[in-house]
C-alpha cells in the first residue's frame, strides 16, 4: 500500500460529496442510488477504504489546494499538521515564529474555543470518523449480498471493516486525549435526524477499549498486510498507549494492562532498526521491523503542505540549506526550546545519536518570533538512506512517512508501567527494555554511561529523547503532572520568557464554539 494514490479515489469521493462535518458528523447523501454506484463492486469498497487511510495524510482529494474541511486554510488542514501542533507547540519541544491565526496561543497556553487550529483538528478527526461510519453502514452482510459481492471479496471487505474500525478508534482516542468529551456517533446512528450526543471521557475510553478488543481477532497478523495498513499490532499499540494514560482519562490506573499489550507487540517479532536516523528518512517505509503503523506520504501522490512536508520545511532556518534535507528550502519556523536538547546528558550528541539538532543558532530563545534563536530538530529529512532526495522534482513535497506507533514506544510504555506498579514484567525486565532503546541510541553494547538503574523521574526524560517531535510530548507531560504545573518550566510556557505555570483546566482543550452553537447536546469543558 506504499504509497496511497489520491487520484484513484477522486471519482468516488466526488460522487459521495465528502465534506466537512460539524453538526451531524456525517454529511454523506442518503440517496441509495448514490451509495449503490459507489459500492457497486469490490473496487468501490477498496476506493472508500483508501479514502479513509488517505484522509489521515491529505487535506482533500484534488491536490494540495483542496480540503475536506470548511473554515480553514487548505494548507494547514491535514490531520498530522494540526495534531502535531497541538501536541508539540504547547510543550517544551518547540516554538514557532509565525503568526498564523491561533498558532501563538499554544506557547501562551491561552487558547480559547474559537482557535482555528483546534477547531480544524476537531473537525478533521470527526470527518474521518464519519467516513468510517458510512463505510460500515454500506458493508454489512445484507448490503454485500444485495450487491452480488461474494466469496473472497466478502473476506476482503471484512478485513477492511476491522482496519477502519481501528482508524475510527484511533481518531476517537485523539478526541478523548485532547478534548475529553466530544460528540459521539457510530454507524448504528441514523444520519442527520438528531444532533449527536456527547460522550464522557470515561465512557469513550471504555468504548475505544471495547472496540479494539472486538476487532483484534478480525485484523491481520502483525506484519502480514501490505505496508501502511493497520494490523493487530496497531490495535495492541493503541491499547498500550491508552492504558498507560488511563489514570488521566478515567481516574483508574491500568498499568498491568499496559504491560500486557506492550508485550504483545514486543513478542510479535519486531526489532529496533539499528540506526535511529533511518526511522525518519524518505525511504523509512523499509523499516518494517520497527514501524507498526505510519501515516504515509509521497512527494508525487500525496501532495499537501501539511504532514512531514510541513515538519521538514518548517524546521529549516537560516544557516541550513534545503539540500541538507532533500527539499528546495526552509520556512524558518519551528525550533526546540532549550529544554529539549538539555534532556541529553552531554548536550552535544557526541554519545547519543538521537541528539539531532542544528546548533548554529543560539540555544536561548529571547523572542519567539525570530527563527534565528533556538535549535531546530533535524531528525526528519526527505533524503533516503543512500542520500538521495525524494521523488518530487520541485523539492516541495516529501516522501517521509510519519511514525504513529513504533516498537521503541512499546518498550518505554512497558517499563514505565512497571515502575508505576504494573505487573507482568520484573524490574529487571523494565530496565532491560529501556536499555535496548538506549543501546541503539548510544551505538554501544554494553551501553556507554551508567544504565544500571531506572527511576520514574528518568522515564519522562528518556521518552523526550527517544520520541521527540513525534507528537506525544503533551500527553506525556500531562501524565507526569508537568504540562500545566509551575514545577516544570520551559521558555515561553504560558507566554512568559522564563515560563510560568497555568491553570490545570488547560490539560484539556475546549470544545470548539461553532459545534457548541450547532449542537445543543454539547457542554463545554470546565473553565472555557
Amino acid at each position: 500500500m506504499k504509497k496511497i494514490k489520491s487520484g484513484s479515489i477522486i471519482m468516488l469521493v466526488s460522487m459521495l460529496g465528502l465534506w466537512s462535518c460539524h453538526k451531524d458528523l456525517d454529511r454523506f447523501p442518503t440517496n441509495d442510488l448514490t451509495a449503490d454506484l459507489v459500492y457497486k463492486d469490490i473496487n468501490g469498497y477498496t476506493g472508500v477504504a483508501t479514502k479513509v487511510y488517505s484522509a489521515m495524510a491529505l487535506t482533500g482529494s484534488f491536490g494540495p489546494g483542496s480540503t475536506d474541511l470548511a473554515g480553514i486554510d487548505a494548507g494547514t488542514s491535514d490531520f498530522l499538521r494540526l495534531w502535531w501542533k497541538a501536541q508539540t507547540l504547547s510543550t517544551d519541544e518547540a516554538v514557532v515564529a509565525w503568526n498564523d491565526p491561533g498558532i501563538q496561543d499554544f506557547h501562551s497556553m491561552n487558547w480559547g474555543s474559537t482557535n482555528p487550529m483546534l477547531t480544524g483538528l476537531y473537525n478533521r478527526s470527526l470527518y474521518i470518523i464519519s467516513v468510517v461510519n458510512e463505510f460500515l453502514r454500506e458493508s454489512t452482510a445484507d448490503k454485500l449480498s444485495s450487491r452480488g459481492i461474494t466469496g473472497a471479496d466478502v473476506a476482503t471487505v471484512a478485513l477492511y471493516r476491522a482496519e477502519l474500525r481501528f482508524i475510527r478508534a484511533y481518531q476517537y482516542w485523539v478526541l478523548m486525549d485532547l478534548f475529553g468529551n466530544p460528540p459521539f456517533i457510530t454507524e448504528a446512528d441514523l444520519v442527520g435526524l438528531t444532533p449527536p450526543k456527547q460522550i464522557t471521557r470515561t465512557e469513550l475510553f471504555t468504548y475505544i477499549e471495547t472496540e479494539l478488543k472486538a476487532i483484534e481477532a478480525e485484523m491481520g497478523a502483525p506484519r502480514s498486510l501490505p505496508y501502511g495498513r493497520a494490523d493487530k499490532a496497531a490495535a495492541w499499540s493503541l491499547l498500550s498507549r491508552m492504558y498507560l494514560n488511563a489514570n488521566v482519562y478515567t481516574g483508574s490506573a491500568k498499568f498491568t494492562d499496559c504491560i500486557t499489550y506492550s508485550k504483545k507487540v514486543i513478542d510479535a517479532g519486531y526489532t529496533l532498526v539499528p540506526n535511529y536516523s533511518l526511522l525518519f528518512l524518505a525511504d523509512n517505509h523499509k523499516n518494517t521491523t520497527e514501524n507498526i503503523f505510519n501515516i504515509q506520504y509521497d512527494g508525487l501522490n500525496t501532495q499537501n503542505y501539511g504532514g512531514t512536508t510541513f515538519i521538514i520545511h518548517a524546521q529549516i532556518v537560516s544557516g541550513q540549506t534545503g539540500a541538507e534535507f532533500g527539499v528546495n528550502g526552509g520556512w524558518s519556523g519551528i525550533r526546540a526550546t532549550k529544554n529539549l536538547p538539555e534532556l541529553f546528558p552531554d548536550n552535544t550528541g557526541a554519545a547519543d545519536s538521537r541528539m539531532i539538532f542544528f546548533t548554529g543558532n543560539p540555544k536561548e530563545i529571547t523572542s519567539v518570533s525570530t527563527a534565528a534563536e533556538g535549535w531546530p530538530s533535524a531528525k526528519f529529512k526527505n533524503l533516503t538512506s543512500t542520500g538521495t532526495a525524494g521523488k518530487d522534482p520541485s523539492g516541495t513535497f516529501v516522501d517521509t512517512d510519519f511514525p504513529v506507533f513504533r516498537l521503541a514506544e512499546m518498550y518505554l510504555n512497558a517499563a514505565e508501567a512497571q515502575l508505576r506498579g504494573g505487573t507482568g514484567i520484573s524490574a529487571a525486565d523494565a530496565l532491560n527494555y529501556v536499555n535496548i532503546v538506549r543501546r541503539r541510541a548510544y551505538r554501544s553494547d554494553p551501553p556507554a554511561g551508567n544504565f544500571s538503574s531506572l527511576a520514574l523521574s528518568e522515564m519522562i526524560r528518556e521518552r523526550g529523547r527517544e520520541l521527540h517531535w513525534e507528537g506525544l510530548r503533551r500527553t506525556d507531560l500531562i501524565r507526569f503532572g508537568q504540562f500545566t504545573s509551575g514545577s516544570y518550566l520551559w521558555p515561553w510556557k504560558g507566554g512568559i520568557a522564563g515560563g510560568t505555570g497555568v491553570a490545570e483546566f488547560r490539560n484539556l482543550y475546549p470544545i470548539p464554539a461553532a459545534d457548541l452553537s450547532a449542537n445543543p447536546n454539547l457542554k463545554q469543558n470546565p473553565n472555557y
